[in-house]
């Protein structure tokens, strides 16, 4: 089986391949995080403050324990982030409605603002990548990526995701 348009064999890749693979990773997350990076600076947050509003801004009422999981953090690392993204007015905490030990996280209407800066650098260069590449490329991208995350994430891909409420 050869792709016809590069020649390459897919069921043969050599080695310069796969470090090109490899490279176009590290490249394209860099140009991926760039902008928002420098947004970020302003505030004088770095990108595990982005993931964080990123995913409570993406899940209101995500509970701590389930941002724990999403990120594979440790407590240490998310309650020094959080704690700065309460502390300057970025995301709000509740207690649970059936166990008040739980803290539930939104974003205020300023993490929501901030979310929406980043995500809008974010979406725009995916929008011009996906546009340029076309719609089989684009569904061999998504096989690619969910190929290279684990087991436990790519359930999140599924239909219904692991909360049943889709694409999480």
């Amino acid at each position: 089986m050869t792709d016809i348009k590069s020649g390459v064999n897919l069921l043969f890749l050599r080695e310069e391949e796969l470090r090109q693979g490899i490279e176009l990773l590290y490249f394209a997350y860099r140009g991926f995080t760039e902008e928002p990076d420098a947004i970020l600076g302003e505030y004088g947050f770095g990108r595990a403050h982005h993931r964080v509003i990123y995913f409570v801004g993406r899940r209101p009422g995500i509970t701590v324990s389930e941002l724990l999981a999403t990120l594979r953090i440790t407590k240490q690392s998310l309650s020094r982030v959080l704690g700065q993204l309460v502390h300057e007015g970025f995301i709000t905490q509740r207690p649970g409605l059936r166990d008040r030990r739980q803290r539930l996280l939104e974003l205020t209407v300023k993490g929501t603002e901030l979310e929406r800066m980043l995500t809008e650098k974010q979406r725009g260069r995916i929008a011009q990548a996906y546009r340029e590449a076309g719609p089989d490329a684009v569904e061999g991208f998504r096989k690619v990526m969910q190929g290279l995350i684990g087991e436990t994430d790519r359930r999140r891909f599924l239909p219904h995701g692991p909360s049943g409420r889709g694409r999480d």
